[in-house]
């Protein structure tokens, strides 16, 4: 197709508009009255909380479309903070407005550069406990027609003994209890709200269900309203813990509309499971930090570097702040990803773009395990909240206790099923890609390396009679010889470099390179580096 262009296209910033200032008719500003801007940002509670706290550094830590309403709420919170005397140091107020990960989790990275003691978070939030900060959370409010909503829901539900589990984002959090009176003042029999709690791996995200405590499967003859779009993490983590999922979405509060998404979510979930068969024939794995907040991720960083090592699999962890298709794609020796996040950033949207498949730590259990027990039953995690339950199960499972890992691709239990008693490279199990249908060569890319460091490859002899260590150099010479390692260990992310890319560096071209010494350099934040052992800053 002809190009209309008549010359390339300007790529950067003209000169002349570098400091170009916006013209004022252009800029958004805040419309709210003073009352409603008090009401919708809690701002006497939050005061409250910071004096009790007795902080002095806060940082405001706003969405991106609550931005123009950022400047009047500092200066409503300057004006209270300043209004009591408190100790006679003044506080300092920072808005946070870019956030280094996902939104709904507490930015502590943009907090430390500016040496915050408290981090406000506005707006929806998934709650997830923190590291090293503490958090007010202000979900704010919005307003919603009763009566509309009343009438939506029954013209679903006509029948007034529906089982009905009522819950709300937490920007519409306050309506729940009362939406729950009003349905129960016509007529409805069988209709519990819910509350919000800290526990995203509850049946509910964060969520408890008023009323007698019940098991999970009491619950699944009920169905659940979520008022407000949810995101798609909640839908397909909720997919089979109700009988039915319903959205009462609400894009004005005069004209709210009741969804059913089950179908969209069902065919959501079998795209999910075709990126855990992607990933059962990988043999590269990137473990993808998408948090340095939430509180356990260094513990999960670890567990799921463990279980790709006992799969005989390589990882490669990379922090890479907010993910996009291009930054991933720098990585191309990486077969697919795993990403260590919160229940909601741990599910990656629209990763249709992206050239490798992006799974959370739940898809990537299913992806490890063999596959004759490889079976998707419907249930589904986006986070690492639930990676230390995974853990506690495997470790108290019957396999666990007999000594038998199913997943940890032990050469002498593939050697005991292999017909003939063949030995060596020979004796591996052929693994396919269960989507094209072909033999994989490379999913396990550290079963070699494993078996040559095994405590019983010094003490076996082989069937001729042969030494088994003599047997494991020859393998080493064989296999571990044509593929790059560092330090004795195997490493594809090394062997892709060498044979693979087409450009590997400055100074690549030298045949003869020398070592040159390794300086420490910069640490810290950028408002204070440090450089080397000088502890003076830069």
């Amino acid at each position: 197709m002809p190009s209309d262009l008549a010359a390339p296209p300007v790529l950067s910033t003209p000169d002349e508009n570098i400091l170009e200032v916006p013209a004022a008719s252009d800029r958004k500003s805040s419309t709210i009255s003073d009352d409603v801007l008090r009401a919708t940002y809690e701002i006497a509670r939050t005061v409250d909380e910071i004096r009790a706290g007795g902080w002095r550094r806060i940082g405001l830590q706003f969405p991106d479309f609550m931005l123009v309403d950022a400047p009047r709420v500092v200066e409503v919170l300057d004006q209270e903070l300043a209004s009591v005397e408190d100790g006679g140091a003044k506080r300092r107020i920072y808005v946070l407005a870019d956030s280094s990960y996902s939104a709904c989790c507490v930015d502590e990275i943009a907090a430390e550069h500016v040496a915050a003691d408290v981090v406000v978070h506005y707006g929806r939030t998934c709650l997830s406990p923190t590291s090293r900060l503490p958090a007010i959370y202000v979900y704010t409010n919005h307003e919603l027609d009763y009566e509309v909503t009343m009438t939506e829901i029954e013209k679903e539900f006509g029948d007034k003994e529906t089982k009905l589990v009522v819950m709300a984002d937490l920007t519409y959090q306050n309506h729940v209890t009362k939406l729950v009176d009003h349905l129960n003042d016509r007529g409805y029999t069988n209709v519990v709200a819910t509350d919000v709690v800290r526990d995203p791996a509850a049946l509910i995200p964060n969520r408890t269900i008023l009323g007698e405590p019940m098991d999970e499967e009491h619950w699944k003859s009920y169905s659940l309203i979520h008022i407000s779009d949810p995101p798609a993490a909640l839908l397909l983590a909720l997919q089979t813990r109700f009988a039915s999922l319903h959205i009462l979405s609400t894009p004005s509060s005069e004209s709210p509309s009741l969804t059913n998404p089950t179908m969209r979510t069902a065919g959501a979930l079998r795209r999910r499971f075709a990126k855990v068969l992607s990933l059962a024939s990988a043999g590269v794995i990137g473990i993808l930090v998408n948090t340095l907040s939430v509180a356990n991720y260094l513990s999960s960083i670890n567990l799921l570097r463990e279980k790709i090592a006992k799969a005989d699999k390589k990882s490669y962890t990379v922090v890479v702040g907010k993910l996009n298709p291009a930054k991933l794609a720098n990585f191309s020796e990486v077969e697919g990803w795993v990403v260590v996040g919160c229940w909601e950033s741990g599910l990656v949207e629209d990763d249709a773009s992206y050239w490798r498949p992006v799974i959370t730590p739940f898809e990537l259990e299913v992806a490890l395990m063999r596959e004759d027990e490889r079976i998707w039953g419907g249930d589904w995690w986006g986070g690492i909240e639930k990676l230390s339950l995974i853990e506690a199960d495997e470790k108290s499972s019957p396999e666990a206790e007999n000594g038998v890992d199913h997943q940890s691709g032990d050469a002498e239990a593939v050697e005991d099923d292999v017909a003939g008693g063949v030995e060596g490279e020979e004796s591996e199990a052929p693994e396919f890609d269960l989507r094209t249908g072909k033999l994989v060569s490379h999913s396990r890319p550290m079963r070699l390396a494993v078996r040559q460091n095994g405590a019983g490859a010094d003490s076996t002899t082989g069937s001729n009679g042969t030494n088994g260590t003599a047997q494991s150099a020859a393998l080493i010479k064989r296999v571990v010889g044509e593929l790059a390692s560092i330090n004795g260990v195997a490493s594809p992310g090394a062997e892709y470099l060498r044979s693979n890319r087409t450009w590997q560096g400055l100074g690549s071209d030298f045949d003869n390179e020398t070592s040159t010494l390794v300086e420490e350099g910069r640490s810290g934040i950028a408002r204070g580096y440090h450089v080397g052992e000088d502890e003076s800053r830069h």
